[in-house]
């Protein structure tokens, strides 16, 4: 996979490199504002007990 999205980029190697932190960058942010917000409210570990106490 990385091999072919690596094959993808255009220009020469330096132009590659910057692309390719660029797209990183580009997927970690979106993970962090859409994906895991998202995915946050279907993860059980929000439902505590611990210290209701009665």
């Amino acid at each position: 996979m990385y091999g072919a999205i690596w094959r993808l980029l255009p220009g020469p190697l330096w132009l590659r490199v910057v692309l390719a932190v660029v797209l990183g960058g580009a997927v970690v942010a979106a993970c962090f504002e859409w994906v895991y917000p998202w995915l946050a409210e279907y993860m059980p570990f929000n439902d505590t007990t611990v210290g209701a106490g009665g």
